[in-house]
């Protein structure tokens, strides 16, 4: 069964299905950590509501996301977030 975003919408973690389509980065490990740095390709992804938030593979950890932009505001949003 998937995990649903309630409490956390406004930072979803691995595991835990989109609430809010969107571009979102990488930020920081379930732990409170940031080391190991996740791949660069692995810092930003593409979210659509009701897929799953992955965790760092090269490293193999879960990590919490951050909603950089929506999608109806892409146009705006820089690679950066």
């Amino acid at each position: 069964m998937i995990a649903t975003m309630t409490s956390h919408a406004a930072r979803p973690f691995s595991g835990v299905a989109c609430a809010r389509s969107g571009r979102y980065v990488f930020d920081g490990y379930l732990d409170g950590t940031r080391n190991p740095p996740p791949q660069r390709e692995e810092m930003f992804i593409h979210r659509s509501s009701g897929e799953v938030f992955p965790p760092i593979r090269s490293v193999g950890r879960a990590c919490w996301w951050r909603l950089a932009c929506e999608d109806d505001e892409e146009a705006a949003c820089s690679p950066e977030g």
